[in-house]
């Protein structure tokens, strides 16, 4: 069996990985996570995936590194992490009553190969009443979030309509499929 470790600072992502029933370590690095203006940005997710993912530069040969991002797409524009009530106030409103996509890009590295792949759900918000963001926002502090909201939280159970793909996706982390791919490449 091999080491497993999750570079993730995210506790979402420890929780979705832990029900795989996995052993495994936490070591998130540090990376500044700035992507080129130019990248397409269906490309985002994974493309940060592999620059945390790149990180790790000498991994035993008994261990796997497993990196992941999130992003928010709105009209082919990324939503990151708002800085800042009047930000997370201003991308909830423009979620609300509309789709988006949400991308992870998931990264698996070992000593000898590198695998990434990217998993895309579409998200559907009701309309999002002004009292309905600013309780959300006083109460949930989604200053953590792509898109400033979390899916697994109350506005998801009172906000989202339906969504087409993996809701362990929208949360942070596409399981099934990092799943297939451990057992695939690695296991």
């Amino acid at each position: 069996m091999k080491n497993i470790i999750l570079a993730s600072k995210s506790p979402r992502r420890k929780e979705l990985l832990e029900l795989l029933d996995l052993n495994f370590t936490v070591e998130a690095p540090k990376v500044n996570e700035v992507f080129p203006e130019s990248l397409e940005v269906d490309k985002v997710a994974e493309y940060l995936a592999d620059l945390k993912a790149d990180a790790f530069t000498n991994i035993p040969t008994d261990t796997v590194v497993i990196t992941a991002d999130t992003v928010v797409i709105l009209d082919e524009q990324i939503l990151g992490k708002p800085k800042n009530k009047t930000e997370a106030t201003k991308m909830l409103h423009s979620l609300s009553n509309r789709s988006h996509k949400v991308m992870t890009g998931v990264c698996i590295k070992s000593k000898d190969k590198t695998v990434s792949f990217s998993n895309t759900t579409k998200v559907f918000f009701k309309e999002l009443t002004s009292s309905e963001i600013e309780y959300y926002i006083e109460n949930y502090k989604p200053f953590d979030k792509a898109g400033s909201y979390g899916i697994q939280e109350w506005i998801g159970a009172i906000g989202i309509t339906k969504i087409e793909g993996s809701y362990f996706n929208v949360v942070g982390l596409p399981i099934q499929e990092l799943h297939k791919q451990l057992l695939d490449k690695y296991f």
